[in-house]
């Protein structure tokens, strides 16, 4: 048999080799071979001769160059606890304790044993050690950054060429920040504005229950919604509609192509506002005994309402010429990322409202007390009222100056308005007059049965039913939508034009289907509250009033479900505007308009006068149901035929269905409790806590359970912020 060779390590060991011509190995004849000495520990040969040098039970030490390559982020080894332990070679393996289920595509891993039970390499700890592949450590070595070495500076004298100047070295310039992403700079843009028109709204409230402290909600604060309504109808017919959208768009553009960042257009848009509207109002004010007939011909029957509501048309119509310069100076902000003036400044004019009421309070006393109508009513108290309200305006415009030059635009009046655009943005614009005359032809249908049923109603005891009622509680219906739609697709729309304008239509569809999905999370829920509680938010918000809150409240509770389609109708018109269609917009607004008129028209005729206004709040929703409808195809048609339709409707579905077992249980527990305890303002403020708990409590364990993700996202991040 061969043995193995042990000549070199014996003579490596001091012993004697064999004889000369002699086979190494045979022994010599007469000669008792003399016992091998052991061998001395050689430290550059260890294990040489072990049974099995390659350690077959651990993998990743077969080979040193194979471990060195072993790119083990892209291929990790097991995790602790699936190598067994070593046994001995060749044995037959034992059967796993744990073995896979054919049934099963994820199998469950083994539990973890207490102790590690892997061998690593070096004696590296097995629950501790982190491994980092080849491909890992190339892709991060150009982020690495050599550490400054802190005696540079002793040796720069020899660093630098024979003669040459010694140079200070250079500090090296702070990293920009990585911008944030989208997400998070629209949630922070959206939070910007949403606290803004929170404050707004609060303050709004605040001035609603002050005038109706002072005014009450009947007759006299019918003919002041009237006058103080004309302004706003008519600045949006002019031209409010087509600056908040077609020029936002161009204002973008114009930022984006042109060599001062859009400001020479900005000024021109901002000076053609200002002339408009300036020749605008001085003829609105000397017509304004016309427009309030045509607004309510039931005032224009009286002649004492007449009188007062034209003395308050004076004060009001001027309005109109703050509210654009407002509006256009706003939308030169947003267009430079500054969201958050827009929101707030309204805030002034808020509080110079409710110090005017306060003052006319204070002066003559409050209504309970007063009982003052059109027929009481002093030329000096209509004269407070009227420089008030226009005073607030005028504030609130004037507020946009210091955030304007804090943005460095520099305003004055440029009128080289040809050739420059605007031409092109006043031929947009022609759908959007179009747009807003067939909403607002809408509106005054509304405000002469409004104003008719209230007069009717009230003779016959029951007052709030007019178009104070309407509008009051129109005003509290549409905070979620100003809170929530508004602030969120205000941010996003900018985006959704550069989208557009770059041909992305998947980006246009991912933008409009992520402000359907975030404001619904709060839209749906609160459509559902306004229906279980009204009459409770009315009666504590108008306690003032007395029993005629609860008339608001009834109005409010048919408003209710149709916040859901308004909501919706808003961000879907968004994305035309985007695209700078215009006339699809304007064929939609026809739709809502003719089917808000010819409902409220219905309800007019076939409701008892005290439930005519609240036909004619469902009517609202109504007109919006069918308009989405329209919408909705024509996008989606716009957008290649994929608008995200089946994961928006997922999202509604499952906050409906979470909403109405929650409307349910709350509608019951505040019921229970204004039987209870009445319908003033101390049972009121039970009733609307007790179902605002209930409605919350029911609505977020049903969400849960349905597994809602936008949801969960914004708990999450509520969450988070809170934790901070």
């Amino acid at each position: 048999m061969n043995a193995p060779y042990d000549g070199d390590r014996a003579q490596g060991a001091g012993g004697p080799g064999p004889a000369q011509g002699t086979a190494p190995g045979t022994p010599v004849p007469g000669q008792v071979p003399p016992p091998a000495p052991a061998p001395e520990h050689d430290p550059y040969v260890q294990d040489a001769y072990d049974r099995d040098p390659y350690r077959s039970q651990d993998l990743s030490a077969q080979d040193p160059v194979a471990e060195v390559l072993y790119d083990r982020a892209s291929h990790p080894p097991p995790p602790p606890g699936t190598y067994q332990e070593p046994g001995p070679l060749y044995a037959a393996p034992q059967a796993p304790s744990h073995g896979p289920d054919p049934r099963v595509w994820a199998q469950t891993p083994p539990p973890e044993p207490d102790g590690p039970s892997r061998h690593l390499p070096y004696g590296d700890h097995a629950a501790t050690t982190q491994f980092v592949g080849v491909d890992s450590l190339v892709t991060s070595a150009s982020d690495e950054q050599p550490e400054p070495d802190a005696f540079t500076h002793l040796y720069r004298d020899q660093q630098a060429a024979p003669g040459a100047p010694v140079e200070e070295a250079p500090v090296a310039a702070p990293a920009p920040s990585k911008p944030a992403g989208k997400a998070s700079s629209l949630l922070k843009s959206s939070a910007l504005m949403a606290a803004g028109t929170i404050v707004s709204r609060i303050t709004g409230f605040a001035r609603t229950l002050v005038i109706a402290g002072a005014i009450g909600v009947a007759t006299l604060n019918d003919s002041y919604q009237v006058a103080n309504t004309l302004p706003t109808m008519i600045y949006v017919l002019v031209g409010g509609g087509a600056l908040n959208a077609v020029f936002i768009p161009q204002l973008v553009r114009a930022m984006k192509n042109d060599d001062d960042g859009g400001e020479a257009y900005a000024n021109r848009l901002l000076t053609l506002v200002i002339t408009l509207l300036g020749a605008v109002t001085t003829i609105c004010v000397l017509a304004a005994p016309l427009f309030i007939r045509l607004m309510s011909p039931t005032i224009a029957g009286d002649p004492k309402r007449l009188d007062v509501a034209v003395a308050f048309a004076h004060y009001c119509l001027p309005t109109m010429f703050f509210m654009g310069v407002h509006v256009v100076l706003g939308q030169i902000l947003n267009a430079r990322g500054r969201f958050g003036a827009m929101m707030w400044t309204p805030v002034l004019n808020n509080i110079v409202v409710i110090a005017t009421f306060g003052a006319f309070i204070w002066a003559f006393g409050g209504f309970t007390a007063s009982g003052v109508s059109e027929a009481s009513i002093t030329p000096e108290g209509v004269r407070l009222l009227g420089i008030g309200t226009l005073l607030g305006l005028a504030v609130q415009s004037l507020a946009m100056l210091p955030y304007l030059r804090d943005a460095g635009f520099r305003m004055r009046l440029r009128f080289d308005w040809k050739g420059h655009g605007l031409g092109k943005a006043a031929g947009l614009a022609k759908w959007t007059f179009f747009f807003v005359l067939a909403n607002q032809i809408g509106l005054v249908v509304v405000t002469q049965l409004a104003t008719a049923a209230g007069t009717a109603a009230e003779k016959l005891g029951h007052g709030g039913t007019g178009i104070t009622a309407y509008n009051y509680a129109l005003l509290l219906w549409q905070m979620p939508q100003a809170i929530i739609t508004v602030s969120v697709m205000t941010a996003v729309l900018p985006r959704i034009s550069r989208s557009a304008h770059d041909g992305d239509a998947a980006a246009v569809r991912d933008d409009i289907s992520y402000g359907l999905r975030t404001s619904a999370v709060a839209i749906v829920p609160c459509a559902f509250a306004f229906l279980a509680l009204g009459v409770p938010m009315a009666t504590l918000l108008y306690a003032s009033a007395g029993k005629d809150a609860v008339n608001i409240g009834y109005v409010l509770m048919a408003f209710g479900l149709g916040l859901i389609p308004y909501s919706v109708q808003y961000v879907v018109l968004r994305g035309f505007y985007a695209y700078e269609d215009t006339r699809t917009p304007f064929y939609n607004t026809v739709i809502v308009a003719a089917v808000n008129a010819g409902v409220s028209a219905l309800a007019y005729f076939l409701l008892p006068a005290r439930w005519a206004v609240v036909g004619m709040a469902a009517a609202y929703g109504l007109g919006y149901v069918v308009g989405v409808g329209v919408a909705w195809r024509r996008l989606k048609s716009r957008l290649g035929g994929d608008l995200d339709g089946a994961h928006v409707m997922r999202t509604y579905t499952r906050l409906i269905g979470a909403c109405v077992p929650a409307a349910v249980v709350a509608g019951a527990a505040a019921y229970g409790v204004m039987q209870v305890l009445g319908s003033g303002a101390l049972g009121s403020l039970a009733a609307l806590v007790a179902g605002g708990v209930a409605l919350g409590a029911v609505f977020l364990l049903a969400a849960k359970r349905m597994r809602i993700e936008e949801l969960n996202s914004m708990v999450g991040m509520v969450r988070g912020r809170l934790g901070r």
